[in-house]
């Protein structure tokens, strides 16, 4: 009959097993179940299947040795700590943790949001990239953030006025904008959603703003003007269609 303390540090044992293969399954799942999109910039993807694929296969290594410890004639608290480092609180609170996070859906960001992080038409130097002008590219090709970008480099609005826009993105009741007036936003992801920043563009509208709820999902097609908004002259998408969308698969830009 085993001893109390080798029925103790076998349990100990299973614990890490399961610690080790729980974190390796949660981190797979939300690969692919698509939720990564919304924790982390998709270059950074494949380092959470490397290490999702990475603890699995410790883990079955790890379960392998269990097995084959309880098997053995040697004594179990000594080839414990000869063939495995004993688990403790560590083991017990990385599995709890992973627990929680295969029954925790993450949400995208959305408007309370964006409004405590400041909506822009600008985007930072770090987040910023060279925007390309083609004749060929039609405007109306232009996502949300692509406009963003061109305000960055030629900051005129007149220079737009005129042209035709097609953009997606969620609903902003932004406070200082008038009735008729909604701010559509998008976030912009650098590595993970802790460093997400939110950025949008005016839109005028032929009613008012209440017939479109803070956090919808809406496909703008229309015109650029230049106005002066909240006492701000600036580039505004006045409406011709909205359209209600879903919300993406990945709801952040990069």
């Amino acid at each position: 009959m085993p001893s109390s303390r080798s029925t103790s540090v076998l349990r100990l044992l299973w614990l890490d097993v399961l610690a080790t293969l729980a974190w390796g399954i949660l981190l797979l799942q939300f690969w692919l179940t698509g939720r990564i999109n919304i924790l982390l910039h998709p270059n950074y993807v494949w380092l959470v299947i490397v290490a999702g694929v990475t603890l699995v296969g410790l883990g079955l290594v790890k379960l392998i040795d269990v097995v084959r410890l309880m098997r053995s004639r040697q004594p179990l608290v000594q080839a414990a700590h000869v063939n495995i480092l004993p688990p403790g609180w560590g083991s017990m609170l990385m599995l709890a943790v992973a627990l929680f996070g295969l029954q925790f859906t993450p949400r995208a960001f959305a408007s309370q949001v964006a409004l405590d992080r400041g909506v822009t038409d600008t985007l930072t130097l770090t987040r910023s990239q060279p925007q390309a002008f083609r004749a060929n590219v039609r405007t109306e090709d232009k996502s949300l953030v692509d406009w963003v970008r061109t305000l960055n480099v030629y900051p005129e609005p007149d220079a737009y006025t005129g042209q035709a826009a097609r953009i997606e993105g969620f609903v902003i009741h932004t406070p200082n904008l008038p009735d008729t007036y909604l701010t559509l936003a998008r976030f912009v992801i650098t590595c993970c959603a802790a460093d997400t920043y939110p950025v949008g563009l005016p839109i005028k509208l032929a009613t008012s703003r209440s017939a479109y709820p803070q956090d919808q999902w809406l496909r703008i097609e229309g015109t650029m003007i230049t106005e002066t908004v909240g006492g701000t002259r600036q580039l505004v998408l006045q409406a011709k269609t909205l359209t209600q969308i879903s919300e993406p698969e990945n709801p952040y830009d990069s």
